[in-house]
């Protein structure tokens, strides 16, 4: 079982009290191992670190979200990333799930908590492809032996 430290999280969000306010309650609720990036493009320069799970802000300065989204699929589609926005359009929602986000966050009064669940949920699903892997490679022994 994956434990909350073992999982890397990254936070974009140019808006830095934002960014304060989700790592101070990821961490309250032992998400130790969290990264904060103000842009796009410094988020991008550190994928190679493996990041397990990506809180991507959609409205930011210099990359929007989509385009960062996108960027991060390309490098390696098996990262988790959830959009979160200020905005509650249901195009953004959409157009973000369609990119490749696995959820789409609205920033109000219970985001926070949002966000925990769905780590919960990726935790889950990390947890049912490493059980049905594990199946896969025992059914393959034993064909072969």
């Amino acid at each position: 079982m994956e434990t909350n430290q073992n999982l890397k999280l990254f936070i974009v969000d140019d808006d830095r009290f934002c960014a304060n306010v989700y790592e101070k309650y990821l961490k309250n609720h032992n998400y130790e191992n969290i990264t904060y990036f103000s842009n796009g493009e410094e988020c991008l320069d550190e994928l190679y670190n493996k990041p397990d799970i990506i809180f991507l802000d959609y409205n930011m300065e210099d990359l929007n979200g989509f385009e960062v989204l996108k960027k991060i699929k390309r490098y390696n589609p098996n990262i988790y990333v959830i959009m979160v926005s200020g905005q509650e359009s249901i195009d953004t929602a959409v157009n973000a799930l369609k990119y490749g986000a696995f959820d789409y966050l609205v920033k109000n009064n219970n985001v926070c908590k949002k966000m925990k669940e769905t780590i919960e949920k990726i935790v889950m699903i990390k947890e049912e492809i490493s059980q049905n892997k594990l199946r896969g490679v025992r059914r393959f022994f034993s064909v072969l032996f």
